[in-house]
């Protein structure tokens, strides 16, 4: 059976990303390996479970990634989501407006979306259901 470790993403300025996603989503560096042409940063908290995001930072790029339609966004859950995104605002962050997002008339989920520094769209979503 497969286990989940991570997800990567490119990114231009470390330091820029790193503290982005600290700042809104309590993530730390877990660890840092550096080759000669690029570094990656692992970002974790006690509740993932052992899940990282990689954040991959290839030395000299200037030029910002050209995200594609293929990317979807990476996922968070929070306790409060009202709570979350009035945090998020009052810290500068932009986060996108909250939405309930129902199938006819039952609530599959309350979220919002926030980009980081790349343009990487992150869904944040209200704990409970299918999003326990």
């Amino acid at each position: 059976m497969a286990k989940l470790v991570h997800s990567m993403i490119r990114v231009l300025d470390e330091a820029r990303s790193v503290g982005f996603y600290s700042q809104a989503f309590g993530l730390q560096a877990a660890d840092r390996i550096e080759f000669p042409e690029f570094v990656l940063i692992y970002l974790n908290d006690p509740q993932s479970g052992g899940f990282e995001l990689e954040l991959t930072v290839n030395f000299g790029r200037t030029e910002p990634y050209d995200l594609g339609d293929g990317y979807g966004h990476i996922a968070v859950v929070v306790d409060d989501v009202d709570a979350e995104h009035g945090r998020l605002t009052a810290a500068g962050l932009a986060p996108r407006k909250l939405v309930d997002f129902r199938n006819g008339d039952v609530l599959v989920g309350r979220f919002f979306f926030i980009a980081d520094p790349d343009g990487y769209q992150i869904e944040v979503i209200q704990k409970g259901g299918r999003f326990g």
